[in-house]
């Protein structure tokens, strides 16, 4: 995880400036990729009623091997780093990084543009149809359908019958808006390969955190506390060591929002940046989109726990962002958005009586988390009464 990282020798007008911009960066994905993810999890289930197809989330078992998984994979990137050219890495993570940005942006901006489509036709065709059917003024935005299709055929017999068999291989299905947004992505891709300007990169960043919040799902709240809890663990050991300083500075597509403290003096050319990791955001993000969800499947019209640990959060960036300046000394964010996210549901469950059902409840159940439910309550039961 990505540490802040205050910018050096700047005014205090460009420290809140700069500051206040990542705050507000940082809380815009956690909120709009919330309320996304409530109706990708409404889509997932009834995609799960009608074809039995399950969707995809972490597991417990994902959580729990996490710090193992991701030390292993940052140090082998360390390893890596120290044997071959930085250059090279660099030129493929760049890359990388323009085509998930590419698609991370198409897959925000289309669903926009498709209700624009909608809506400008509709107001075209009831308000100067009579111009559209002579000519007079053309039937632009055109909502199209398109499908590319690869299949796979073989011919078989059955008895003295032959038949071709048709095997379907790959489908995509896209609209005029995607076309549209994919070009404007790419063309934002391109600027951002040929500058490496910040504004491009703080597109990408956000369009990657709203994505991540809204797509990536912890299924149960036991699992999401299991998978912060390692996190912390993890982020501890990595403040601990020397490895990933060498490793974050070496890269030169980082992942993560910036946005510069000089802007005041030197304008869009401003070089100077304070930063912020998208793990930082993206990762306490989808815990929170969690609670919403688990707020919706209570159904009192409320959003107690989404409010209250979206709050909790933005306590915690600020202590995030307050104590590394202060003590001059770049910290894990996670190291206090951590704590911050994890006690607040449970202070407000314990209070309101929800705790049974803050901790049973799951996107999707499964026979997985009623398992390890009872394995942690009787850890838990163990430990309280040793």
């Amino acid at each position: 995880m990505d540490d802040i990282e205050p910018p050096q020798n700047i005014s205090f007008e460009g420290m809140v400036i700069a500051y206040g911009n990542l705050l507000v960066m940082a809380l815009l994905p956690i909120f709009l990729g919330a309320f996304r993810s409530v109706k990708h999890h409404s889509l997932q289930k009834k995609r799960l009623e009608e074809s039995g197809e399950k969707p995809d989330t972490m597991s417990t078992k994902d959580t729990a091997t996490f710090p193992l998984i991701a030390s292993s994979a940052l140090f082998g990137i360390y390893i890596f780093f120290k044997i071959f050219l930085k250059a090279y890495i660099n030129y493929l993570l760049t890359f990388l990084f323009f085509i998930f940005g590419v698609s991370a942006l198409t897959h925000l901006l289309s669903p926009a543009l498709e209700r624009y489509f909608i809506k400008v036709r509709s107001y075209f065709k009831y308000t100067l149809g009579i111009y559209i059917r002579y000519g007079i003024i053309p039937n632009f935005l055109p909502l199209r359908k398109f499908d590319i299709i690869l299949t796979e055929s073989k011919h078989e017999s059955e008895g003295e019958d032959k038949f071709l068999k048709t095997k379907s291989i790959f489908a995509l299905n896209f609209l005029t808006s995607d076309i549209i947004t994919a070009a404007l992505s790419s063309a934002i891709g391109v600027w951002y390969l040929m500058k490496k300007h910040w504004i491009a990169n703080d597109i990408f960043a956000f369009t990657f955190a709203v994505n991540g919040v809204e797509l990536l799902f912890l299924n149960s709240v036991l699992t999401g506390y299991i998978f912060l809890s390692c996190l912390f663990i993890y982020v501890s050991w990595v403040f601990g060591t020397n490895v990933k300083v060498p490793v974050t500075k070496s890269f030169e597509a980082q992942i993560k929002l910036i946005f510069p403290s000089d802007l005041l003096e030197n304008g869009l050319s401003a070089s100077n940046f304070a930063m912020l990791g998208l793990g930082d955001i993206i990762i306490p993000g989808i815990f929170i989109a969690l609670l919403l969800r688990f707020d919706h499947s209570l159904n009192r019209g409320r959003s107690t726990y989404f409010t209250a640990t979206f709050f909790a959060y933005i306590a915690g960036l600020f202590l995030a962002i307050f104590v590394p300046h202060v003590f001059k000394h770049d910290q894990p964010a996670l190291l206090y958005l951590v704590p911050a996210c994890l006690g607040t549901p449970i202070l407000i469950a314990a209070i309101k009586g929800d705790l049974k059902a803050l901790f049973k409840y799951e996107d999707h159940s499964s026979e997985e988390h009623i398992r390890v439910f009872l394995f942690f309550s009787r850890v838990f039961l163990f430990l309280c009464t040793s």
